[in-house]
């Protein structure tokens, strides 16, 4: 018996050991990338990603709560333009996002505040391509500590689909406005 616990033990001690190490090896960022090409130039394309008071019309979660409650602050366009939001839906919470970076018709970057959740950072990023226009969103969170490290590892697969829904709708969005419909 008194074998049995002692492998008990020690499998358990391994097990922790390799948890706590094994997170400390794994990255330290969850990055989350999605492309699509819009059949848009870029300046078309920047007017609805670059202003936030746009942002649900292409948004992937605005509609898992219509009852959501939204805020705008700052400039209407460029650094400092900065939407909120209140939901009680658990998909949707509540935030901030406020842009750090913008350069027109190419790219912008946003902090994202998710309250006791972290806060984290979004990009897109506009290229002219064959076609139209090449649209990156992207989304990075530093990750401290073991667990979240662990977690990281779940981040693609938790908003990737997200983010590919949201370019899908800012596609038709974008070449509906183009066609000027």
């Amino acid at each position: 018996m008194k074998t049995v616990l002692k492998w008990i033990i020690w499998l358990a001690v391994a097990v922790i050991v390799v948890f706590l190490g094994g997170g400390y090896v794994l990255p330290g960022e969850a990055v989350v990338q999605r492309q699509i090409v819009i059949a848009a130039a870029p300046e078309k394309v920047f007017a609805v990603v670059g202003n936030l008071k746009r942002f649900n019309e292409w948004s992937p979660w605005a509609e898992l709560d219509p009852n959501a409650q939204y805020t705008f602050e700052g400039p209407e366009t460029g650094v400092g333009q900065k939407m909120s939001w209140t939901s009680h839906n658990a998909d949707v919470g509540s935030g901030s996002q406020t842009i750090t970076a913008f350069e027109a018709n190419k790219r912008m970057a946003m902090e994202l505040d998710f309250g006791n959740m972290g806060k984290s950072v979004a990009s897109i990023e506009l290229a002219p391509v064959n076609g139209g226009t090449g649209v990156t969103w992207g989304f990075k969170a530093e990750l401290k500590g073991a667990m979240e490290r662990w977690f990281g590892l779940l981040f693609d697969r938790w908003i990737g689909a997200d983010y590919e829904k949201g370019l899908a709708k800012l596609k038709v969005l974008v070449e509906k406005e183009a066609a000027g419909q």
